[in-house]
């Protein structure tokens, strides 16, 4: 009997050894060809990709900065708006030749008001703290302490008012303080 040898390669001639050799680099040469033309297709549709949402991140950006460049140029432009109103009441008051006194206060007073409402409309708020409040020096400025008979640290009278725009300090209001006893 005769011995058998399952690796066929040993009962083949080396010619055929050699061909199927060839054969399988072929198929190996053909498959990695195709393989490196899939990844270079892939990778040209990812740089297509990456060039695509690089511009449109630089469109958002330059969109972005033009507005806020609007915001800057325009955002007082709701405030001015508000302002108008004042103006046009001033310039009626001093339109009017013989005013008396009272007529010039009841007009003052009422600009003032169209003021006021302009302010708060725009997020302008006053600071004006009653007496006896307690002094608080981020929202309020000592002038000077004076004896009272109130606590100690707490306003004692405003001398001008303060405000807030916002939340944001936009004057601190001057007010005297009661010294301590």
């Amino acid at each position: 009997m005769s011995e058998h040898n399952s690796n066929p390669s040993q009962d083949a001639a080396p010619e055929e050894v050699e061909a199927a050799m060839a054969a399988n680099a072929a198929e190996e040469l053909a498959r990695l060809q195709a393989e490196l033309a899939e990844l270079k297709t892939k990778s040209a549709e990812l740089a297509d990709q990456f060039l695509r949402a690089k511009a449109e991140a630089e469109n958002v950006r330059r969109r972005a900065d033009e507005e806020v460049a609007k915001a800057r140029k325009f955002g007082i432009e709701s405030f001015a708006e508000s302002l108008l109103p004042v103006c046009d009441s001033l310039d009626a008051a001093l339109a009017i030749q013989q005013a008396t006194p009272e007529q010039l206060r009841e007009g003052a007073s009422a600009t003032l008001r169209q003021l006021a409402s302009a302010l708060e409309r725009n997020k302008v708020v006053a600071i004006n703290p009653a007496a006896g409040e307690k002094f608080d020096p981020n929202l309020h400025q000592a002038i000077s302490m004076v004896p009272a008979q109130q606590e100690a640290n707490t306003v004692v009278s405003v001398l001008q008012k303060g405000y807030l725009i916002a939340d944001r300090i936009l004057r601190p209001a001057l007010v005297t303080v009661a010294q301590p006893q």
